[in-house]
């Protein structure tokens, strides 16, 4: 009977968890692959080309610089996330394998963590001990829950790789498109950096906004830290501009 009750209750979980849907968003390093390369690609090109601005250069030289700079800091940014990526993969090989070197040479020694990891939980001993008999017949079982729990590593994606680094890349030629799009329509660049100030400081407003709803930190306070972090980059490079051709 009491077996009975165990299923039935069993059931009744499962079919709670089916009807139950979380409302968590998952892909956070997508996101934040993607606040990494927007956020440096609205930043680098306003700043470089408020910079050349403020030393009195036409328009075509500062979109000319402003694109090669793009191009090579979406190289730059994809490359360091593919680099970073490999590393997490790497480093959590070879955890995996010192991990399991450990559970075939010393069994109890890793039993024994489990045991102090569930109790650290609050999960009492004559709860835990069929927890780990469990796990001790099924030693994939127990790798991963070694890995997770008292390593805090989660399996990498084998693509995690190559996806951050088109993600990043991409990312940063979408941001770093947006300061520049005013010097390919107005050739004077007096009068295209204020428009590049005005449509950078927006789309920064809009970014700042959109990552403070996806990261779940306060909206509007992140869009006036993005913005306000882009406008001292741009008037910082600008100011150098001036200051240095003030000397010649």
């Amino acid at each position: 009977m009491g077996q009975e009750n165990g299923y039935g209750d069993l059931e009744k979980q499962m079919l709670i968890l089916h009807d139950h849907e979380e409302k968590h968003f998952m892909s956070s390093e997508i996101v934040r692959d993607v606040i990494l390369g927007v956020s440096d690609g609205l930043t680098v090109p306003f700043a470089l080309a408020a910079g050349l601005s403020g030393a009195d250069v036409n328009s075509s030289i500062i979109l000319i610089a402003g694109i090669a700079e793009v191009a090579a800091g979406a190289i730059s940014m994809g490359l360091g996330g593919y680099l970073a990526a490999k590393s997490e993969e790497d480093h959590y090989k070879k955890e995996l394998k010192r991990e399991q070197d450990e559970i075939i040479a010393v069994p109890d020694i890793e039993a024994a963590e489990v045991a102090e990891i569930l109790s650290q939980y609050g999960v009492e001993a004559h709860e835990y001990g069929p927890v780990v008999n469990a796990l001790r017949r099924n030693p994939q079982a127990w790798l991963d829950f070694m890995m997770k729990f008292e390593l805090g590593l989660d399996k990498p994606d084998p693509m995690r790789a190559l996806q951050s680094a088109m993600t990043i890349a991409f990312s940063y030629v979408c941001g770093g498109l947006v300061p520049l799009l005013p010097y390919m329509l107005i050739p004077i660049a007096t009068k295209a950096v204020l428009a590049s100030v005005v449509v950078t400081i927006v789309a920064l407003l809009i970014f700042g906004f959109a990552k403070g709803h996806f990261t779940g930190t306060q909206p509007f306070k992140s869009a006036f830290q993005t913005a306000l972090i882009g406008a001292i980059a741009s008037a910082a490079a600008y100011s150098i501009a001036k200051l240095f051709q003030s000397f010649h």
